[in-house]
């Protein structure tokens, strides 16, 4: 799937922007436009919850699998903004916007999804009568290094290091399964409300395990073909 093409989605996109000098002001703004791009992956998401090729149904509507033919003809709902970006650029040139692994899809995607099993989480993990604390906490830390380890993955990603890529979301793999293992455990079966929450966050811990999957895989790949171009 090509938004979690591991040849860089945005590689030197930011090149030939010149001395671009932002403030704190600019930084900010940049930064709150981030947090939106994750809110609106997750409206979609929710939207998209029972369709069963829901990672792929919003990777398109976010434009994700666009590439540079569809951002032209403005498909996607985001079309508008990124045409906006483009009109403000000098003709000619890119958008006068710097690229951070905020904007990595897989980035967002994994950031939109652990916020959504946190704050579901969150809601019930502070009452000693829906969950045990001892739980709660297990399972807090478990969704907590997660997230960072396949962000880790993400940095390694947008660098290019494709073999590090592979161990770090494969160590993310590994808690993932940690949590799984949580939400299964007989501990955990103690009331109602941590039913209703394991429901709703089973399939989104799947969806993780399968945008992580994609990833190594297309990376694999890459090497594989690195490896093929050497010889």
């Amino acid at each position: 799937m090509s938004e979690f093409d591991p040849e860089g989605f945005y590689e030197n996109e930011w090149d030939g922007c010149g001395d671009l000098i932002w403030n704190e002001f600019d930084w900010e703004r940049y930064l709150r436009e981030q947090d939106d791009l994750v809110h609106r992956y997750l409206a979609h998401y929710e939207t998209l919850r029972d369709h069963p090729d829901r990672i792929d149904e919003v990777a398109h509507l976010l434009g994700w699998d666009a590439g540079a033919g569809a951002r032209d003809s403005g498909e996607g709902d985001d079309a508008g903004e990124r045409e906006a970006a483009e009109s403000a650029a000098p003709e000619g040139g890119p958008p006068l916007e710097p690229y951070t692994l905020h904007k990595n899809p897989v980035y967002v995607a994994t950031r939109a999804l652990y916020l959504s099993l946190r704050r579901g989480w969150e809601r019930i993990a502070g009452d000693g009568t829906k969950v045990a604390q001892p739980m709660a906490l297990a399972m807090l830390g478990s969704l907590h290094r997660g997230e960072e380890k396949a962000t880790l993955g993400v940095q390694a990603l947008d660098l290019g290091d494709y073999a590090m890529a592979v161990s770090l979301f494969k160590r993310a793999l590994e808690e993932l399964n940690r949590t799984l293992a949580l939400a299964h455990s007989e501990d955990a079966a103690i009331g109602r409300a941590f039913g209703v929450w394991r429901d709703d966050a089973l399939p989104r811990l799947f969806d993780l395990r399968e945008i992580w999957l994609r990833v190594i895989a297309e990376c694999r790949d890459e090497l594989a073909r690195r490896v093929d171009d050497e010889s």
